[in-house]
C-alpha cells in the first residue's frame, strides 16, 4: 500500500524560502507561463498539497524579449472591464508586448493558476522585470532550466 505524502509546516517554510530565476529572452510566452505556474503552485514537488501554499518564488528577467508564435500578436485580444458604463476595453497582444511585457507575463501566469484566494498569494511570489537585473540577490535564486525553448 502506498502512502500519500502531504506538506507539513516545515516543508512549507523550506519551499517559501526557495526562489528561481527565469530568463525570458527567446522563450515562448505560453510555454514559459505554464512552467512558472507549475513552480508557483508547487506541483513539481513530491509533497504537493492543493490547499497549502507549497510553491516556490519565481523571478522573471528580460520580460521584454519574450516571443509569441504565429500571428497571435495581431489577432489575440485581451478584454477587461473598467467598472464604468461602456467600459469594456480590448487590448491586442502586440500592444502588451510593446508597452507592458511584464504585465503580459503576469496575466498569462495568473490565468493558469487556480481561481482562489491561494492563487493571489501564489501570484504575489512572482516578480517580473524587463531588464536583466533584479533586486532579489539576497534570496539566492537558482537559475531555472528551460524545459522548452
Amino acid at each position: 500500500m502506498t502512502k500519500t505524502t502531504l506538506a507539513t509546516v516545515a516543508t512549507r517554510h523550506k519551499a517559501m524560502n526557495t526562489w528561481h530565476v527565469v530568463d525570458a529572452s527567446g522563450r515562448t510566452l505560453g510555454r514559459m507561463a505554464a512552467d512558472i505556474a507549475t513552480i508557483l503552485m508547487g506541483k513539481h514537488r513530491p509533497d504537493y498539497t492543493p490547499y497549502m501554499l507549497v510553491g516556490e518564488g519565481v523571478i522573471v528577467v528580460n520580460a521584454d524579449k519574450v516571443k509569441v508564435t504565429g500571428n497571435k500578436a495581431e489577432t489575440r485580444e485581451y478584454t477587461y472591464y473598467t467598472g464604468f458604463p461602456g467600459g469594456l476595453r480590448h487590448v491586442k497582444l502586440a500592444d502588451y508586448l510593446d508597452k507592458a511585457p511584464g504585465e503580459l507575463i503576469r496575466l498569462s501566469v495568473r490565468r493558469m493558476l487556480p481561481k482562489s484566494q491561494l492563487a493571489r498569494k501564489m501570484l504575489s511570489r512572482l516578480k517580473v522585470y524587463q531588464g536583466p537585473v533584479h533586486p532579489h540577490a539576497a534570496q539566492k535564486p537558482a537559475a531555472l532550466k528551460a524545459a522548452a525553448k
